[in-house]
Parts: C-alpha cells; sequence; structure tokens
C-alpha cells in the first residue's frame, strides 16, 4: 500500500509542474484577448467573457497578433429542410459580417447574435429565425473529443506494443510503461475489482476507457493552449453520453435478483401492495444514478473553469482604479489562480476516480447474488 500511495503522489506531482507553469502564463487563450479588449471600455461584460470559454463554437480561437485574428475554421455540415445539405468551413460565416455586417448569411444559414440560439448556426423560415433541421458540424468540443481520443489511442497502444513478445517471468517495465502498468492495476484492483466483485473483468474494459478518457480530457481542459484549452467534460453532452452508457450496462446487465430488489424488494408487504410505494421508489432511483453521475462530473469541471476565468477577470476589472489598485489586484489573482489550477489537478483525478467508482459500484449491484 505505501508503494501504491508513493506512484499516486509520484504522478500527481509529475502532471502538477508540467501543466501549472502554463496555465500560469497563459491563463485561458479562449477569452484571453477578449478580455484586454473589453478592458478597454467600462462596460466589461464578465458573464459573456466566461460563458464565451465554457460554451461551444464553430471555430477554435488561438489568439490575437496584432490585428490577425488566429484562428482554426471548422467544417459546418448542416440539413436545411427548406435549402438541402450545406457544407463548407465556418470561417465563410467570419468574412460575410466583415463585409456585410453582423447576421449576414452564407447560403441561407448565418450565426444567432443573442436570442435562445446565440452562437447557433440558425435560418429563417416564415420569418423566424429556427435552428436547422440537423447539424451535426464539426464544433471545438467535437475537434477536442477526436483530439483526445486520438492522443489517447496513440498512449495506450504505445504502451501496449512493450509487451508483445513479452513472458510473464520477464523483468517488470520501467519508465513511463511502467508508470502506466501501475497506474492501469490500481485503478483495476482498487476500484473495479472491489467494487463489482467476481465478474468484474468483463466490465474492465468500459470502466477502464471511462476513467482515463475523463482524466485525460480533464488535463487537456487546463491546458490553455492548443490542442487543449476545451470545456470537454464540463460540457453536459458529454457527460450524459457517459452516464447513459453506464445506465445501460447496469441495466441491460443486470440479474434477476437486481430486479426483484426493484420490483418486488424484501419489505413490509403493505408497503408493496396494493400501493407499490417501495417498488416506484427503486424505478425511480434506476434513473436518479446515472443523472446523479451527469450532474457531478459536468458541474465540477464546469465550476472549475468558471472559477479560473473569474480570477483572471480580476486584473482587467481592476484595471481602471490605478497602478497600485491593478497591481496589487494582479499579484492576488495571479496566485489564486495558480492555486486554482493547482487544485483543478487533483480535481481532475478525482472526478474520474469518482466517476469509475460509482459506475463500478452501480454495477456491481446489478450483479449481486440472492440473499440469504
Amino acid at each position: 500500500m505505501n508503494r501504491l500511495k508513493q506512484t499516486y503522489s509520484i504522478l500527481l506531482l509529475t502532471t502538477l509542474f508540467f501543466f501549472a507553469p502554463f496555465n500560469t502564463l497563459y491563463a485561458q487563450p479562449q477569452q484571453e484577448v477578449t478580455v484586454e479588449a473589453e478592458a478597454q471600455e467600462d462596460d466589461l461584460d464578465l458573464g459573456a467573457i466566461i460563458f464565451g470559454h465554457l460554451g461551444d463554437s464553430y471555430e477554435w480561437h488561438i489568439t490575437d497578433i496584432g490585428e490577425t485574428r488566429l484562428a482554426i475554421p471548422l467544417p459546418v455540415i448542416v440539413y436545411s429542410s427548406q435549402s438541402g445539405w450545406h457544407c463548407f468551413l465556418s470561417s465563410r460565416f467570419e468574412e460575410a459580417e466583415e463585409e456585410h455586417g453582423e447576421g449576414a448569411e452564407v447560403e441561407g444559414l448565418m450565426i444567432a447574435h443573442g436570442g435562445d440560439h446565440n452562437g447557433k448556426i440558425v435560418e429563417m423560415v416564415d420569418g423566424e429565425l429556427r435552428r436547422p433541421a440537423l447539424d451535426i458540424s464539426i464544433t471545438r468540443n467535437v475537434l477536442s473529443l477526436f483530439i483526445n481520443v486520438a492522443l489517447l489511442i496513440a498512449i495506450i497502444l504505445g504502451v501496449a506494443r512493450w509487451y508483445r513478445g513479452k513472458k510473464p517471468e520477464d523483468a517488470a517495465p520501467k519508465g513511463f510503461v511502467g508508470l502506466m502498468e501501475m497506474f492501469i492495476m490500481s485503478v483495476e484492483n482498487d476500484i473495479i475489482r472491489a467494487c463489482v466483485g467476481k465478474d468484474y473483468k468483463r466490465y474492465s474494459p468500459y470502466l477502464l476507457t471511462a476513467f482515463f478518457f475523463i482524466f485525460f480530457s480533464n488535463l487537456m481542459g487546463l491546458v490553455p493552449i492548443f490542442p487543449g484549452g476545451a470545456n470537454l467534460t464540463g460540457n453536459i453532452a458529454i457527460t450524459m453520453v457517459l452516464a447513459l452508457m453506464t445506465f445501460l450496462i447496469v441495466n441491460f446487465g443486470a440479474n434477476k435478483h437486481y430486479w426483484k430488489d426493484i420490483l418486488w424488494p424484501d419489505v413490509p408487504t403493505w408497503l408493496k401492495c396494493p400501493v407499490p410505494l417501495m417498488p416506484v421508489i427503486e424505478l425511480f432511483g434506476i434513473f436518479t444514478k446515472p443523472f446523479a453521475l451527469m450532474v457531478r462530473l459536468f458541474a465540477n469541471i464546469l465550476a472549475g473553469h468558471s472559477i479560473i476565468l473569474s480570477l483572471v477577470c480580476i486584473i482587467f476589472v481592476t484595471a481602471k482604479f490605478g497602478a497600485a489598485v491593478c497591481g496589487g489586484m494582479t499579484v492576488v489573482s495571479v496566485l489564486l489562480s495558480l492555486f486554482m489550477n493547482m487544485l483543478e489537478l487533483l480535481v481532475a483525478y478525482i472526478q474520474a476516480y469518482v466517476f469509475t467508482m460509482l459506475s463500478s459500484v452501480f454495477i456491481g449491484m446489478s450483479r449481486e447474488g440472492g440473499h440469504e
């Protein structure tokens, strides 16, 4: 156990020293230039700055060099019930708005500014702005998902390559491969096997994938330069899919004892018949468990990003109060931002651990045998 604790400590410290300097130097690039531009005005809209970073977009803004805006245009793939399929780069929206003003159309589509569809692609239908029938565009979060998955696959396959042709009696791997082996085995033994039970190997592939995907995505979200910085696990659509996968595995892989405890639990009969009070409560619990998984991960990551951005904004909010006040608050902002980034590194691991542990517990409960 002591060796395992030392491994966790080394992993956290290594991650901390690798990522913390970048966050201190660059803050959050998605809104860094926006903050500087709006700080020159008296009506600094902190809500727009913070939620602009937390939301999704049809391009990946990197930075501004002088008056040149450096951004990666992403593919827009939309099906309109009025005009059919459209496929083009999002940079065409920016070019159209520079030429014709805000809300300019490209092939009958435009980017909404304000309202219920703010920042989304809309079209004019019967005098109203409506969302297209199908929007499968490659947004910033989608591209971040592709990048994170590709990097994670490369890392895992690179580690797995070391074991080709190896025998059980061969020496244990060292370096990064050895670290990853201890990391994987700790999740396998301390979380999955301990919570799921005897048939844990059946569920290990999904649970290990979920753990490392969440952990790696959380870390990439703390890197403020491309290809990091996207609020991936702070997007409720991502956490909803993860929770939905756990929900399907739990309920479709459950045994008869699990459903008996839900539909006819071992409680006094008057709690089950004629009014099925306990079965209704148990059925309600089937849906509250994945809902808790979804909201827990989403809320914690979203809150961390919001706090860091708010601390960075302190510098620009106090800029109009003079050099002395702004200088003092800048020091405070940098120190607090550094502390929060260090804390978020720990949260990145904790949230992956908690999601995997709770998923393992729910799966283990669905696989339990009958009670004596």
